[in-house]
């Protein structure tokens, strides 16, 4: 035999012990991951980050469904969204400032507004709630557009926004309900008729408003102002997608009613006339099945207050505790030689609806005062308004802010007062209202748009949504944090992160996927909008989408909703 057919019956030889060799090291391995019980695995995967855990998922299907644990996710909201939020607010956690102090723990932490979502128990979808949450902190949405008229209305469209649900109010088409369930659908159309002895009157709408204390989950509570003064309630029945009209009260001589609030039992209007009245049904409006009488005993006037200093826009707003029931308008208004500023206007009830104290409150610059546009005529002595001292009408002229212009809109929900500006800012307010007080502490501004703001919308947990003048720019805004007082920073030693929290950035996409989001992301459109130019001023939103009205070069307006699920 030659050398080289030695040489290769040697390789031959050595290539065989190999693969022997690594054939027993594979009868040899033992998986020890698989005798471990569920709960260690489940032990194990809460101390792996959140990228690694989603990697388990794709390894077998007892440890996707392992991965996939309630418990495992909803440690993973507490950690990331609710604790963050908690260490942001001063006094919460006492004088322990450790972060233990906020520690998850299955029964005791601290979930605050996002109680809700433990006190459903098995119904939360945890993954899913982080998902969402995730989805906003980024700006990550899909993007639809749905026409909803093909020519402008006037008086404008309205439109509102509840669970999922928008509700739109025109002359044309009446009052008309559409699901926001996958593909919009018209659930229930309404027309708004007003019978009289010789005909039957369509009366223009100018003011809508959702009752969001609505407690039967089967039915909602819509009201709805009009051009001649007059208001009428209304039923969405969920089971039979069905409206009904329950109360239409009378036209009045007092104007168009601008702006309505409604939180059952009370209805709050304002008129053109700058009359604010405030109205109480002697029961709850019955939510009953449409086969019952619709029609309800009329409410009684609770009291009405005459303006001369507010100016729009308009925010009104209802807030009903066990103890006080709360009414408040907060609005524009123009100061000496300061611009304009805001203020609110507030009532205190008794939940029997006796009035116990109104109270006024503004934003002014100390040493300025409002103007009062005195026309005569009989006035509150709660709204009069201050004469400028002689102090002030002899100071000199002196430019003190850029933002002078009246406020592009206004949105209060207790405590946040958000104003918006023309030159593509925002104010925000924290306002107090106790028993004893009511103020509106010093705005703080709000830089990131590239163009004028047209319409902003504020809720209850501090986020917050603005829209540009053409509806191609939009914004989610985190407010909390931003109106700490310095001296509540350096008690609650989180200084640095409440200051950033005013440096606005826009972000890109991929810039956002990149690093953690800043308190103001710039929401990605995925949809050519060429054509849709100017907005109508109007923006809102829930848990779960953002909805714009926007109106196209010809006239036609749309819904452009923003769907972060």
């Amino acid at each position: 035999m030659s050398k080289r057919a030695r040489d290769d019956d040697d390789d031959h030889h050595h290539h065989e012990e190999s693969h022997s060799h690594q054939k027993r090291m594979r009868l040899t391995f033992h998986d020890h991951l698989s005798t471990l019980s569920d709960e260690l695995i489940l032990r194990t995967l809460s101390y792996l980050p959140l990228s690694d855990r989603i990697t388990c998922l794709r390894l077998s299907h007892r440890l996707q469904s392992l991965a996939d644990d309630p418990q495992l996710w909803k440690a993973a909201y507490y950690s990331r969204f609710v604790r963050p939020r908690a260490s942001r607010i001063p006094g919460l956690r006492g004088h322990d400032t450790s972060v233990k102090a906020l520690h998850y723990s299955s029964k005791l932490s601290k979930w605050l507004e996002d109680d809700h979502l433990v006190r459903r128990g098995k119904k939360t979808n945890w993954k899913r709630q982080y998902k969402l949450r995730h989805n906003w902190s980024i700006g990550s949405c899909n993007v639809s557009q749905t026409t909803v008229a093909e020519q402008a209305s006037i008086p404008p469209l309205l439109v509102r926004l509840y669970e999922n649900i928008i509700f739109t109010a025109d002359s044309t088409e009446g009052l008309r309900v559409l699901s926001m369930n996958g593909e919009p659908i018209i659930l229930a159309t309404l027309p708004f008729t007003v019978e009289t002895k010789s005909q039957a009157l369509s009366p223009k709408p100018t003011s809508l408003a959702v009752d969001a204390s609505t407690s039967d989950g089967n039915a909602i509570g819509v009201a709805v102002g009009f051009a001649n003064g007059g208001f009428g309630v209304y039923k969405f029945d969920k089971r039979k997608s069905a409206l009904a009209l329950l109360y239409q009260h009378a036209p009045s001589s007092n104007g168009t009613v601008s702006a309505i609030a409604y939180v059952s039992p009370y209805i709050l209007t304002m008129t053109e006339a700058q009359l604010l009245s405030l109205y109480m049904f002697p029961h709850t409006p019955p939510y009953r099945s449409l086969s019952d009488k619709h029609t309800v005993v009329a409410p009684h006037l609770v009291s009405s207050l005459k303006s001369h200093t507010a100016w729009p826009p308009l925010s009104l707003s209802i807030r009903a505790s066990s103890a006080s029931v709360s009414a408040s308008i907060a609005y524009a208004m123009p100061t000496y030689l300061d611009g304009w500023s805001v203020g609110m206007q507030e009532m205190l009830l008794t939940p029997e609806g006796r009035v116990m104290e109104s109270r006024l409150a503004s934003a002014e610059t100390q040493g300025f005062h409002s103007l009062s546009t005195d026309s005569g005529g009989s006035r509150s002595p709660s709204w009069n308004s201050r004469a400028p001292s002689s102090s002030v009408r002899n100071r000199p002229y002196v430019e003190t802010s850029d933002y002078r212009s009246r406020p592009t809109s206004l949105s209060y929900t207790h405590p946040y007062l958000l104003a918006a500006h023309a030159d593509n800012t925002l104010t925000v307010y924290l306002v107090t209202s106790t028993a004893r007080e009511l103020a509106i502490g010093p705005g703080r501004r709000l830089w990131g748009h590239t163009s004028s703001v047209a319409s902003a919308h504020v809720g209850d947990r501090g986020k917050a949504v603005s829209v540009s003048k053409r509806g191609n720019e939009l914004r989610v805004w985190e407010l909390e944090g931003v109106t700490i007082s310095q001296a509540s920073r350096r008690r609650s030693a989180i200084g640095a992160d409440a200051e950033r929290s005013i440096q606005v950035r826009p972000e890109t996409k991929a810039d956002s996927a990149r690093k953690a989001p800043q308190q103001v992301t710039e929401v990605q459109s995925r949809y050519k909008d060429e054509d849709m130019v100017v907005t109508k001023g109007w923006v809102a939103f829930d848990e779960e989408k953002v909805v714009v009205l926007r109106e196209e070069q010809k006239g036609a307006q749309a819904l452009v909703v923003y769907d972060f699920t």
